[in-house]
């Protein structure tokens, strides 16, 4: 037996603590087939109707089933389409007596990824249990290569000013570098974007993974960051990698990096300095080839004179500083930012927005765009979404009208100083995007660009009352 499984596991990598739900009504073969399953490493779920199965499936992730058809409370093929219509589906191997042909044709065609017979071969269950495995993993991996690591190359950051010239010229020095980064700006200037340019640029073969440390609750933050072990806080019933686990020699994008906790900041330090780290209870201690880019609107000179984050970690975050200049400072750009947008959203929504009349335009040019580029998007969404013919009007972009174009936020103004302090100021302003949105939080998130959790908190905190 053990020759036998070294040569499977030799010929198709089968790893250790694979997650395996075998549905099956007859309790003996169950027990045999559970048996067999552990001693090649896997770890065994098993139900014994349809009903079982669907509790386990809601309350774990299997990375692959084995299903039988006759079961006492409904046929296997319905589970089959139940667990395939699901993204991120494990593969489903019928395992079955019945010798009705037509099954086979119904259970492939149903998705299943292969049919086993009883009484069946182990050897040809081991090996079609492995190839099972071996695909989804792969596919999984391709999956999170597509989502995580979407191309965004040079031609995606639009505009010809002068600054935008300057930016593109700083990540062609930096991409081939292995200095961290930290990019500056205000919400919605595109610090995501410029992010994935440079490491497009870098060639680095690891993934691109971007944390966003405001949008997860601080005592997960760290499993999400460095993984954690089975066991090691409730609920964690498995073995999870963490960001720096899975970026490996990519690059680990760490938007909003003011947010992160001091505890948290001490941790990070330590593997910007030695590239080490340990899961959430456990022991091992593991490395990481990944780079470090952060990102943040806040400032962190300020926090650090303040004691809000680590004055060492900051100089490690610092190397290359990239600041992106708000809107509002290059509106040269917007012609060509918008007729980009266009093209987008046209694509994603299926409209077929081609012109923009000459006062909405108006509107557009004079508007002071306190949200950047991520409000000119959402500007031009709605509207888009709103237009029944192929022209943008003043109407449907939702902005304040006037005789004049709004005074840009940079250019001098006649007005009283009033000293106020930050959180006076940001109490303010989160109260008139709001109001500006009429308490829609998406909308004001997106504006502010912070995350729900982050704009709740702000709310309970300056204790607003939408009455």
């Amino acid at each position: 037996m053990p020759n036998r499984l070294n040569a499977i596991a030799e010929h198709y990598t089968i790893a250790p603590m694979a997650e395996i739900l075998v549905v099956e009504d007859d309790e003996v073969f169950s027990r045999l087939l559970r048996m067999h399953l552990e001693d090649l490493g896997h770890e065994v779920l098993t139900a014994h109707d349809l009903e079982g199965a669907r509790a386990l499936l809601g309350a774990h992730h299997p990375e692959a089933v084995l299903l039988d058809q006759q079961l006492p409370d409904g046929y296997g093929l319905s589970l089959l389409e139940e667990i395939r219509s699901h993204e991120d589906a494990p593969p489903v191997i019928m395992v079955t007596g019945i010798s009705d042909n037509s099954l086979v044709i119904e259970a492939m065609k149903a998705g299943a990824y292969d049919f086993v017979r009883k009484p069946m071969d182990e050897l040809e269950l081991d090996t079609t249990l492995a190839n099972a495995l071996k695909s989804h993993r792969l596919s999984r991996k391709v999956h999170a290569i597509r989502a995580a690591d979407e191309p965004v190359t040079l031609n995606q950051i639009v505009g010809k000013s002068p600054t935008i010239t300057r930016l593109l010229k700083t990540i062609g020095s930096v991409a081939a570098s292995d200095a961290s980064v930290l990019i500056t700006g205000e919400s919605g200037t595109g610090k995501e974007v410029v992010a994935r340019a440079i490491h497009h640029h870098s060639e680095r073969e690891g993934l691109f993974l971007p944390v966003n440390c405001s949008a997860i609750v601080e005592n997960l933050l760290e499993s999400e960051l460095f993984g954690h072990e089975k066991g090691a806080f409730t609920g964690a019933d498995r073995r999870k990698p963490g960001k720096f686990e899975l970026a490996a020699d990519g690059t680990l994008f760490l938007d909003e990096v003011g947010e992160l906790p001091l505890n948290l900041q001490a941790k990070l330090l330590r593997v910007l300095q030695e590239g080490t780290f340990e899961r959430v209870g456990g022991t091992e201690t593991l490395r990481t080839g990944a780079r470090i880019i952060a990102a943040t609107n806040r400032d962190l000179s300020a926090m650090v004179r303040e004691g809000g984050f680590r004055e060492d970690l900051f100089y490690r975050l610092n190397v290359v500083n990239i600041e992106l200049p708000p809107l509002r400072e290059r509106k040269e750009d917007l012609p060509l930012l918008i007729e980009h947008l266009l093209q987008k959203i046209n694509q994603r929504l299926h409209t077929r927005i081609r012109k923009i009349s000459e006062a909405a335009w108006k509107l557009l040019n004079g508007y002071d765009w306190p949200g950047n580029v991520r409000e000119l998007e959402n500007v031009l969404t709605r509207a888009a979404v709103l237009c029944r013919d192929d022209t943008l009007t003043p109407e449907l972009l939702g902005l304040p009208e006037g005789d004049a174009p709004l005074e840009p936020a940079s250019s001098p103004v006649e007005e009283k100083f009033e000293p106020v302090s930050l959180d006076e100021l940001e109490e303010r302003h989160v109260r008139k995007v709001l109001e500006y949105t009429r308490w829609h939080k998406g909308k004001a998130c997106e504006i502010l660009g912070i995350s729900r959790p982050a704009l709740e908190r702000r709310i309970r905190k300056y204790g607003f009352d939408r009455s």
